[in-house]
């Protein structure tokens, strides 16, 4: 006599086929699309940025500034790139689901300094991008009598933006090499991936302190340029990863 549901499942059967493996990546797969997007968009409206003469010295380049008419909408599209840069380390966070304890905390300290470093870099173009703007504007267009004046108040500014962006750089550097961190250790993508992650924050803490204390000066070229490098690097290789790689097995998660 056959007993139901010994030779027969009304449930279907889970099969290579059904998608699952696809669907299950899909969150993976945004977050790095979010990340690689995000890294672009930045780039290239840091292209679009006036910024041929030298960025410490302030009457030449508040001349340039003045100058630009497409200033407010560069800001805006590195304000973008920034936003999306941010939601794919977010998503990546979530996706990876760190194991319990220390990673675990170390992936929501992750998720608190990416939201911080979103936060410090929208106040950041809000001082750069709209502020600074009218204020080297002011100064061009002041009577002479009174340019003395509104370049200190220009100064002033760019001050508060030096500020703003030294501590953006710090707490941009520490999430990504908590992100990096979780990365290695949730091992559902390329261990490298995190290494170079945290390298890239390594070189948003240098530009930090550069910047904090010698301002927009040559010092920061090197560290400016390994940050960009690395975040190429990682953010093009966890993409193709996502899209392309395999989950690891349970076993080795």
């Amino acid at each position: 006599m056959k007993k139901y549901g010994t030779d027969h499942d009304p449930r279907p059967a889970a099969s290579a086929g059904s998608g699952r493996p696809s669907s299950a990546r899909a969150p993976l797969r945004l977050a790095a699309t979010l990340a690689f997007a995000g890294f672009t968009l930045s780039v290239v409206a840091g292209l679009l940025h006036a910024d041929t003469a030298s960025a410490n010295d302030h009457p030449t380049t508040f001349a340039e500034y003045a100058r630009s008419g497409i200033w407010t909408a560069v800001h805006l599209g590195q304000f973008a790139g920034m936003a999306l840069l941010i939601s794919g380390l977010l998503v990546l966070l979530v996706v990876l689901k760190a194991p319990n304890g220390a990673m675990a905390w170390t992936a929501r300290f992750g998720a608190v300094a990416v939201v911080a470093a979103l936060a410090l870099y929208a106040a950041l173009q809000a001082v750069d991008g709209v502020a600074l703007k009218h204020a080297v504007d002011a100064w061009v267009a002041a009577p002479e009598p009174e340019k003395a004046a509104r370049l200190a108040t220009a100064e002033g500014i760019r001050w508060l933006e030096w500020g703003m962006r030294s501590y953006q750089s710090f707490v941009l550097g520490v999430a990504l090499i908590l992100t990096g961190a979780v990365v290695v250790g949730a091992r559902r993508v390329s261990r490298p991936i995190g290494y170079l992650m945290a390298l890239s924050g390594l070189a948003y803490l240098a530009q930090g302190w550069i910047i904090g204390a010698e301002g927009f000066s040559p010092a920061n070229t090197i560290p400016t340029l390994a940050g960009i490098v690395l975040i190429l690097v990682w953010s093009v290789w966890l993409l193709v990863s996502a899209w392309f790689g395999k989950d690891a097995p349970p076993g080795d998660r």
